[in-house]
């Protein structure tokens, strides 16, 4: 390798190691936040599903690793802790820019886009589970967080937080 090219290969590490810090410090996604794309949210739908502006598009995106009560599927009643969940992913998320995160199956049955919702540094699948909005719901190979997911789950059933104060009337069933 010549001097020449080796200091070319330099100059561009060097400028990736310094993009990839800046981009970092202005809060732009750096490389440990690639594969992430923004949208806007405009409605949501209930606590695990949110309409968003995703590149000039209306997309519908469901939460992945979370269930929240269901208050708006046909032909069933508003569960319990729905309209807390609902509410709170409205209060939290309501007309806010996030990063949407996407796993290995990117849409299921229902034509709707799967991802993990960031704002900022919170991963606000996680954060329905830690307040107890949420329980815990995987469909492999959508399982990036699950760890994390469990933790978070266990955290907020042992501190008989949101729906786990009462989780056989959420849900029907015992814990």
């Amino acid at each position: 390798m010549t001097e020449r090219m080796f200091s070319r290969l330099l100059l561009i590490v060097t400028s990736i190691v310094l993009f990839g810090g800046l981009a970092a410090a202005c809060g732009k996604p750096a490389a440990s936040q690639a594969g992430r794309d923004e949208a806007t949210v405009e409605r949501i739908v209930d606590g695990d599903t949110l309409e968003v502006t995703l590149k000039g598009k209306k997309e519908k995106i469901r939460l992945i690793g979370v269930d929240t009560p269901e208050t708006k599927k046909p032909n069933t009643p508003v569960m319990f802790y729905g309209e807390e969940a609902s509410d709170f992913t409205k209060k939290r998320l309501q007309g806010k820019t996030v990063q949407l995160e996407w796993d290995v199956e990117k849409k299921d049955r229902y034509d709707r886009w799967l991802a993990y919702v960031w704002v900022g540094d919170e991963l606000f699948n996680s954060t329905l589970l830690k307040e107890g909005y949420a329980r815990l719901s995987t469909f492999p190979p959508n399982v990036k967080y699950v760890d994390r997911f469990k933790q978070d789950q266990e955290s907020a059933r042992k501190a008989n937080k949101g729906l786990w104060r009462d989780y056989e009337a959420a849900f029907g069933r015992q814990k």
